[in-house]
């Protein structure tokens, strides 16, 4: 056989054996974070499995990862009501689920050298945004929509992370996060489901001549609370049991834009890779009762 050929059949064999260990179905641990216990539909690919996002002996939320591209296509999890102060002094983590060298599911610190080497095939490695000047690491659940410290620190893995531009992560997606964080804490009154995710469009971050990670042309969020106030002024009102917004990943023309969930769902629909029966949440997030 071909040095290359024995060279390819083995980074299958590895990736392959990491990717065994997450699931190609939510885990029932972490269905706790989807509303009625669904995740969305309608994505299916052989390279995305399901992490439930484990910290600190428990359950934080749930992410659906693509193990080619190496970032997460989204996360789920439910709000908490927040001051919105960041999380310090916390390192960066990676996933042992994905890994063929470790035999615990709490994500973990980044190791010193280059045991990265053990895991880096199915997911992003701190090596890989050290050069990317253009973007930097973005967390799709933030830890400002998160209270309990531990629920705060888990949101500082790789695979919660995407590449944002800088002005996207530290101006436009940061200022979406706070709006939604003082409207949910004002005016939802049970609990907040809330998805955050991307769409990719081909560009990747490359190290070392290699396609390492992919890098979203869109971001979009969907939150749903049933359980709201009814009395709540007209202007936030309308915007419940559902809302959601996107923006373009990009250093200009990349303003975020609210829209209703059926609109996310219908513009997700002609910009990425999702079928026909594509649904964020169970009937747009309409209760059975109500429809």
């Amino acid at each position: 056989m071909a040095l290359w050929a024995q060279t390819f059949t083995l980074a299958y064999l590895i990736t392959s054996l990491a990717r065994g260990r997450v699931e190609k179905e939510p885990p029932s641990e972490c269905k706790q974070f989807l509303y009625m216990g669904t995740p969305p539909t309608g994505l299916e690919h052989s390279s995305l499995r399901f992490i439930c996002q484990h910290y600190n002996r428990k359950p934080r939320y749930m992410t659906l990862f693509n193990t080619l591209d190496h970032i997460p296509v989204y996360s789920a999890y439910t709000f908490k009501r927040s001051d919105g102060e960041k999380c310090v002094d916390v390192p960066w983590m990676y996933e042992p689920q994905l890994s063929t060298a470790s035999d615990t599911e709490e994500m973990q610190p980044f190791p010193l050298g280059n045991n990265h080497m053990n895991f880096e095939d199915a997911q992003a490695v701190l090596d890989d945004y050290t050069n990317a000047i253009l973007y930097e690491r973005g967390t799709l659940n933030p830890d400002e929509h998160q209270d309990d410290p531990d629920d705060k620190a888990s949101t500082y893995t790789l695979t919660n992370v995407v590449p944002m531009a800088p002005d996207v992560n530290n101006r436009v997606w940061h200022t979406q996060e706070h709006i939604i964080r003082k409207r949910l804490n004002n005016y939802c009154q049970g609990t907040a489901y809330v998805v955050t995710g991307i769409t990719t469009s081909g560009k990747m971050i490359r190290r070392e001549n290699m396609n390492r990670v992919a890098v979203p042309a869109f971001l979009w969020s969907a939150y749903c609370c049933v359980d709201y106030d009814h009395n709540a002024p007209y202007d936030e009102r309308y915007k419940f049991p559902s809302f959601a917004h996107y923006a373009r990943n990009e250093g200009e023309n990349n303003e975020a834009v609210e829209v209703s969930v059926e609109k996310l769902k219908e513009f997700l629909k002609k910009t990425t890779f999702v079928d026909k029966s594509f649904q964020i949440f169970v009937g747009d997030c309409v209760p059975p009762g109500a429809r």
